[in-house]
């Protein structure tokens, strides 16, 4: 299976908001709750979207997942991999969003 579309969302609830965007777009969506294992299958899928709680858990912890995530997504073909953030930045003071988006800003440039 090759993946259109790889996404990572740190909520749950902007994760659904995400994968009926998707859906009602077109796309055979899959939505799951943390990162997945590897032996999950997968019915014939354009776009997966991987469910985190990144913004309650410590900056590290975020990171790592949210890397592990992308790994995942990776795995099964995602050319292209989307990290939806919340989108009114009113839950939290997040810093564990700045860390993400700061070592993927960071593996993106050095893969260039």
């Amino acid at each position: 299976m090759t993946l259109a579309l790889g996404c990572i969302a740190d909520d749950y609830t902007g994760a659904s908001d995400l994968a009926n965007t998707l859906t009602r777009s077109g796309l055979r969506t899959v939505q799951t709750i943390g990162v997945p294992s590897d032996d999950l299958a997968l019915p014939e899928v354009d776009a997966v979207v991987v469910s985190l709680k990144s913004r309650s858990i410590e900056a590290d912890l975020a990171v790592s997942r949210s890397r592990a995530a992308e790994k995942w997504l990776r795995g099964r073909g995602a050319d292209h991999v989307l990290f939806k953030i919340c989108s009114t930045f009113d839950s939290t003071a997040a810093p564990s969003i700045r860390a993400i988006c700061s070592s993927a800003r960071c593996r993106s440039t050095k893969a260039r």
